[in-house]
């Protein structure tokens, strides 16, 4: 029996550039009828990928069930972008959970670009990798940010980063919205959706399993041996992982309240000339700005500049994306008023009100991962290997994460969304006059 249609509709990749320009548009088979693994994975993004890919390394029986196709939420139509550290900065940790917390924190910021790189040379991942990624400040406000944070990080033994002056900054970027920026040389940008379709690919290779079009119903997480249902099969495993972060729903009533979906939007310009392209952006690479709401940016493999920003909290599409992200666009690049929008796209990341990502257990055998919060690139990698150290048995790393303690947003589901907009209006009104 086919799948009714659910969050994902008919279950294919929204009309992004990304899943236009996918390598490989291969289905996976449905779930059908009672099966049993090691491990079982929910959800075919980053995280539940890097999870299973880790522990079929490991010679694990491990099968992943998507509700839609492989990289299907975020993982698949997301900047792109690498970008080192956590939505809630390091000050915040430090101030809020105390230097060891924090120290723990800035040992692994850097791993989950470390592990992408990994994976697309072990395995030949074809997803236009390319390297470092620039913050920008509009005000001498947001500099003073900037020097803020270099300092901290290199309190912490980060050394990867460098200040750049208003002069410097036009060496990176086309631009004279700028008063200055820093550098990233550990950072990075990548094709997200050839990306998760490579690692899928991997896991495959070591022997894993992987379904599609395969809705989990109901999960019962208090037998001896968790069971996945889906409507037309089951699977009973020794170890449960849930990974479906924004697109979770309420199959599990526990993680509901953690996190908030919230959308943002990605749209991607007709292929510009060569001459253009390295005007706008003479090194090639990423750039994201500091503010609260932010702009981000890179050019694609074929020369198109992908343009993203904006949340609508809750996780509602915009009417019109274009008009949404064409302002601030123009704004940064005026040159570019003329030029052609070929696909405009949008899609969820789950946020926690601590902007922290959370790990735990549900049970003794019942894992879960979730609300990055708009940098889940890298940290779904890093939680996918601290996930798998726990199954097979390493729980140093993961008990960090599991004691920090999650912070319920105000006034619950009712309220998180005005509650949400009215601090973005707060933040947004200070990013506008440079306070």
């Amino acid at each position: 029996m086919t799948a009714a249609k659910h969050y994902a509709g008919d279950g294919s990749h929204t009309t992004s550039y990304y899943a236009a320009s996918a390598n490989t548009r291969t289905l996976r088979p449905e779930l059908k009828g009672d099966q049993k693994f090691d491990v079982c994975v929910v959800g075919a993004g980053y995280s539940g990928l890097s999870t299973a890919l880790h522990l079929t390394e490991q010679g694990m029986n491990v099968a992943v069930i998507e509700g839609a196709r492989i990289g299907w939420g975020a993982s698949g139509r997301n900047g792109g972008q690498i970008v080192n550290g956590l939505n809630a900065s390091l000050q915040t940790i430090e101030r809020r959970y105390g230097k060891d917390t924090a120290s723990f924190v800035a040992g692994i910021v850097m791993e989950g670009g470390d592990i992408i790189r990994e994976r697309v040379a072990t395995y030949d991942i074809k997803c236009d990798l390319k390297a470092t990624n620039l913050f920008t400040a509009y005000t001498s406000a947001h500099m003073r940010e900037l020097e803020e944070r270099l300092a901290l990080w290199r309190g912490y033994g980060i050394e990867t980063q460098e200040l750049i002056s208003k002069e410097q900054i036009r060496d990176y970027v086309g631009s004279e919205a700028y008063a200055g920026g820093m550098l990233d040389h550990a950072g990075g940008h990548i094709h997200p959706l050839n990306l998760a379709l490579g690692e899928a690919d991997a896991i495959e290779k070591n022997g894993g399993t992987i379904f599609e079009m395969s809705r989990v119903v109901d999960v019962d997480i208090d037998a001896a041996e968790p069971v996945v249902r889906t409507q037309a099969g089951s699977i009973t495993c020794k170890t449960l992982v849930l990974c479906g972060n924004a697109y979770l729903g309420h199959v599990v009533p526990q993680l509901t309240p953690r996190v908030m979906p919230v959308s943002t939007q990605v749209m991607a310009t007709e292929p510009l000339s060569d001459a253009l392209a390295a005007r706008l952006l003479p090194t090639d690479t990423c750039v994201e700005d500091i503010r609260y709401i932010l702009d981000y940016y890179r050019l694609s493999a074929d020369k198109r500049l992908l343009f993203g920003g904006g949340t609508v909290y809750g996780g509602a599409d915009p009417r019109d994306i274009e008009a949404k992200l064409r302002k601030n666009m123009d704004k940064v690049f005026p040159e570019l008023k003329s030029t052609k929008i070929d696909y405009a796209w949008s899609g969820n990341f789950a946020l926690s009100f601590s902007r922290v990502p959370q790990m735990g257990r549900l049970n003794h055998n019942t894992y879960f991962a979730h609300g990055y919060s708009g940098h889940g690139v890298t940290g779904s990698h890093t939680f996918g290997r601290i996930l798998s150290e726990a199954i097979t048995g390493d729980i140093s790393r993961f008990d960090v994460f599991e004691n920090v303690p999650w912070i319920p947003f105000p006034g619950g589901r009712m309220f998180r969304v005005p509650y949400s907009v009215i601090g973005s209006w707060y933040y947004g009104f200070k990013d506008r006059f440079g306070l």
